[in-house]
């Protein structure tokens, strides 16, 4: 995919992808690695400032699957996605409910899993 067509939105659908048509792929030990290979094949960095970020990455995976896990995976993957980017998860800002935004964007958090600090991931 384009880097420019590389979205919050697409982020999101891939993920509920991979999650669902891709259970060979261990998302918790290989994502890091995915995302980090892909930005680097369409001229990106993974740096302390840019690039791949863990502690969203994590969130966001782990708010689709328990996203997917309330309404089940028996629809298309498009209304799957569609609904997912309609619910509280798909929003840009959903990590904020549970990480402040000074520990979020920390580069401790860009570089490895932060516990969340305002409330426990659902």
């Amino acid at each position: 995919m384009p880097r420019s067509e590389w979205t919050h939105e697409a982020h999101l659908g891939a993920t509920c992808w991979l999650i669902l048509k891709r259970p060979d792929i261990d998302l918790d030990r290989d994502i890091r690695a995915i995302i980090a290979d892909y930005n680097a094949s369409v001229g990106g960095v993974n740096s302390d400032h840019e690039g791949y970020h863990d502690t969203i990455t994590r969130a966001y995976l782990h708010g689709v699957r328990h996203f997917l896990a309330q309404v089940g995976s028996d629809r298309p993957i498009h209304e799957l996605v569609n609904a997912l980017l309609r619910s509280p998860v798909g929003r840009r800002d959903w990590p904020l409910r549970f990480w402040s935004r000074e520990r979020l964007m920390s580069v401790e958090a860009r570089r490895g899993y932060v516990e969340p600090d305002l409330a426990p991931l659902p």
